[in-house]
């Protein structure tokens, strides 16, 4: 919309001269020398209108030699020498104007007009240079600022793009032990397995660079690897489901249950003897809020043992962070039969990155690493 600043301009100027126009044809009305508002209003909109007019050269140097473009002192002789051609050629102007609306003789509007507004000119020049430099500075203030996010934002979707990375071979890495294992065993169902992972990690492909997806399509995706491992513990492992419907168009960041469920196959309810249940839980946490859970009835935490982090956890969370900075969080928590429950808590109303640093990820930090239980596994 190119009419919009010069619009501005004309307004700002006009505004200007319909205030002293306003001033002079009230403070000759206080001295006894009334005037009419027509010759207030002449007189005052035709030395702010050649203000204007000469504002614009005044703008364009002040914005072609800015401070630090060239030292100091030639910057203050380059305003000065400009600043008495500015006035002189203003002066000039007026004049011949006022020659023009009033009659009055050149040499002698010229003579009043130079000894009286003099100051007024300089002034003008100078707030014109100052204001241009102070709108420059705002402007590159704000550039600066949004390159800065700009290398933030790519910079967290590397981290992210990394951690996704790092997931990947992680979990074909126990998926294929898993498959070694069942090798042994039962031939058919090794083979039945590879055919799910094959399937499995075909979908992972297809998510490849995205960062958050409808906890209904995450799910989808958790059931596909539930399969791979119900073939593995065949009636060993259960899966109850208590998903409000009201959630399943909630995005969610992409590959979060998956870990926490393998985590809690893998350490909770593969070392046991009996039966193992994983029980899986979404619902509002209020407004704006998704509340999920993973629950196993495994072996859960062993208070004697020190914490061992894991790649998982340590993933989830990282991400977390990074999608979600302080409006996030993960805690491990007694689970209702002996296990363990991943409580996680997200925002549901957006899903834009968060910045990842600074205070707001320290925040961010504090609640994704609540104390000595934010560490096992």
């Amino acid at each position: 919309m190119r009419w919009v600043w010069p619009a501005v301009f004309f307004g700002f100027w006009t505004f200007v001269g319909l205030a002293f126009a306003g001033q002079l044809y009230l403070t000759q009305i206080k001295v006894g020398l009334p005037v009419s508002w027509s010759f207030a209003l002449k007189r005052s909109l035709g030395d702010w209108y050649t203000f204007a007019l000469l504002s614009v050269p005044a703008i364009l140097l002040a914005r072609r030699f800015p401070l630090g473009s060239a030292p100091f002192r030639l910057l203050l002789t380059l305003h000065l020498v400009a600043c008495v051609v500015f006035s002189l050629v203003w002066t000039l102007l007026r004049a011949a104007l006022a020659v023009w609306l009033t009659a009055t003789p050149f040499s002698e509007t010229f003579r009043y007009a130079l000894v009286a507004t003099l100051v007024v000119n300089v002034l003008v020049y100078w707030v014109i240079v100052v204001a241009t430099h102070a709108v420059g500075f705002y402007r590159e203030s704000q550039s600066r600022e949004r390159r800065e996010l700009e290398l933030e934002r790519r910079l967290t979707e590397a981290r992210l793009q990394a951690l996704q990375m790092q997931l990947n071979p992680h979990f074909l890495f126990n998926a294929l032990h898993g498959i070694s294992t069942l090798m042994y065993r039962d031939v058919d169902a090794a083979d039945r397995m590879l055919i799910r992972l094959s399937e499995l990690l075909r979908a992972a492909l297809d998510r490849s660079g995205e960062h958050s997806v409808p906890l209904r399509d995450e799910l989808a995706f958790l059931d596909r690897y539930l399969d791979i491992e119900q073939i593995r513990f065949g009636d060993h492992l259960a899966v109850r489901r208590e998903i409000d419907p009201a959630t399943l168009n909630t995005p969610v960041p992409s590959l979060i249950l998956q870990p926490l469920v393998e985590n809690a196959i893998k350490h909770g309810i593969e070392p046991q003897v009996r039966a193992g249940i994983i029980t899986l839980r979404a619902r509002p946490a209020g407004p704006d809020r998704l509340h999920l859970e993973v629950e196993d009835n495994g072996t859960g935490l062993d208070p004697d043992l020190p914490p061992e982090p894991g790649i998982g956890l340590t993933n989830c969370r990282s991400r977390l962070e990074q999608l979600y900075g302080g409006a996030a969080t993960l805690e491990l928590l007694p689970g209702s039969d002996r296990g363990l429950r991943v409580v996680l808590e997200i925002p549901s109303a957006s899903t834009a990155i968060a910045s990842g640093s600074g205070e707001h990820s320290r925040e961010g930090r504090d609640r994704l690493f609540p104390g000595p239980l934010g560490e096992i596994r």
